[in-house]
């Protein structure tokens, strides 16, 4: 069992920092909506009323806060209130040069760190099968690996520090790529009067196959525990589809790389949330497509 800290107890933290509960630690957590803080508490989780009560005494300090900025705010806070040689682990999706500078300022207090952001929305989050992508010494991965197992299904080591919020941005690219093109199909399917589990049969099994129509199916049916079967209920949403595209082409600017179709996701899912969707399932964005966008 080991004493953790958890800051930043929201929809992906609270049932995170729950896992960690079941699996025999010792949880203490802050946030700063008391609703949140009290949700947390009825899992097992030990309520704080500020930062340093929280760290005090954890051998591990997890936060999962919303950008760069809040991390960098918080971590200073943290850093001065726990002792050298702690490990501190950032699961937020931030920018890679943020999640630099945190790793930095854990270096100059002697704590180990890690940038490991995750993958699998909130219902991986409450399963338990969240995938996780480190960055960070080896001493500082091997050391963490066994809080992270509590939370998540898979755990990767991408490299040292900043690797973890590099792969995280690039998948999720991916990810916000190969759902337009999903929501696409399924909407010239329709106009071609082709049902959507035709498509879905053809296309899971042969080259369209991807993440996004085998398991995460944009159109009612063929998936049934899709978003699309509950109204589109996120699930992961597409403020935070839009987030992560934004930061992808924040790096992509920053080192020189040419993402244009990256670079038209973003577009989309801006105009999107602009309609009023940032709050409902990313692949709720088929519904702007059947609009002509």
């Amino acid at each position: 069992m080991a004493r953790i800290a958890f800051i930043g107890l929201g929809n992906m933290g609270g049932p995170m920092a729950a896992n960690l509960v079941k699996a025999g630690h010792e949880v203490t957590g802050f946030d700063l909506a008391a609703p949140v803080l009290k949700a947390a508490e009825e899992t097992g989780v030990k309520p704080a009323s500020h930062v340093s009560q929280a760290v005090a005494g954890a051998e591990t300090v997890v936060t999962m806060l919303p950008q760069g900025k809040h991390v960098l705010t918080a971590w200073p806070d943290i850093l001065a209130s726990i002792p050298a040689a702690t490990l501190v682990i950032d699961c937020s999706t931030i920018d890679v040069e943020s999640a630099r500078k945190a790793h930095a300022m854990a270096k100059a207090a002697g704590c180990l760190s890690l940038d490991a952001p995750v993958s699998g929305g909130t219902g991986g989050a409450a399963a338990g099968t969240l995938t996780f992508m480190a960055g960070g010494s080896q001493e500082s991965f091997a050391k963490a690996k066994p809080i992270l197992e509590a939370m998540g299904k898979k755990i990767v080591h991408c490299g040292e520090a900043g690797a973890g919020q590099a792969a995280k941005i690039c998948n999720n690219m991916i990810l916000g790529i190969s759902m337009i093109g999903v929501c696409e199909a399924f909407v010239l399917a329709e106009k071609l009067g082709l049902s959507h589990q035709a498509l879905f049969d053809v296309a899971s099994t042969s080259s369209g196959q991807c993440w996004s129509i085998n398991t995460y199916c944009p159109v009612p049916g063929p998936v049934p525990s899709s978003p699309a079967n509950n109204a589109y209920k996120p699930g992961f949403a597409a403020a935070l589809m839009l987030k992560d595209l934004r930061l992808s082409q924040e790096a992509a600017l920053l080192s020189g790389a040419s993402t244009p179709l990256g670079a038209e996701a973003a577009q989309l899912y801006a105009l999107f949330e602009k309609q009023g969707n940032g709050g409902r399932d990313f692949s709720a964005i088929i519904e702007m497509f059947r609009s002509k966008v």
